[in-house]
């Protein structure tokens, strides 16, 4: 099998950028779905090795986008500033407008352009995008009355700046399932 490798360092590294794009791929996802649900994942064999290769490099760059999401280009949104309100990039609970097609951030930025895409890529039953919104907001634990904020002083804009790199790494995610569906298993 070392063969199968080239180009794409170890036979370690191809096989498992290829049972990553495997598990990403449409067609495995739906064949599977009811094993899936209660049992370890099984993971078939390409007959030829073109498509092994192809899912390798999908593989390699899907793990390379989740992997590296904090490095991906932020995606394009349009930045709303309320001016009736002073500036701050601190965040309790954000919001997705009724469209989805909007963040509120808090009172004095609005985050629009949201693409439709971005909430193609789910991480078990919601989007990424929806899962970052859920967990980035201040919590108090009733029992221990310990409080979570996500909010960095050392880096105020971090939460802004994720949602437009989650955006991107969710559409690109999207764009390399629709060529993994392309790929006959």
């Amino acid at each position: 099998m070392p063969e199968l490798a080239e180009g794409h360092g170890s036979t370690k590294k191809a096989i498992f950028f290829y049972v990553y794009a495997l598990l990403h791929h449409p067609l495995y996802r739906e064949r599977y779905k009811e094993n899936l649900k209660r049992e370890l994942p099984r993971l078939p064999l390409v007959g030829d090795r073109q498509t092994f290769l192809t899912l390798v490099e999908i593989g390699q760059k899907l793990a390379d986008l989740h992997l590296n999401y904090e490095m991906v280009a932020e995606y394009p949104l349009e930045w709303v500033e309320n001016q009736k309100v002073p500036w701050t990039w601190h965040v309790e609970k954000m919001k997705l407008t009724k469209e989805k097609d909007a963040i509120i951030v808090n009172r004095c930025l609005t985050l629009k352009g949201l693409p439709a895409r971005a909430f193609e890529y789910q991480l078990g039953h919601r989007s990424a995008l929806e899962w970052v919104l859920d967990q980035y907001q201040i919590t108090t634990d009733q029992r221990s009355g310990i409080t979570n904020d996500p909010n960095r002083g050392d880096e105020p804009q971090y939460i802004v700046r994720l949602i437009g790199k989650v955006i991107t790494v969710s559409v690109e995610t999207v764009k390399l399932v629709e060529r993994l569906r392309e790929v006959s298993l």
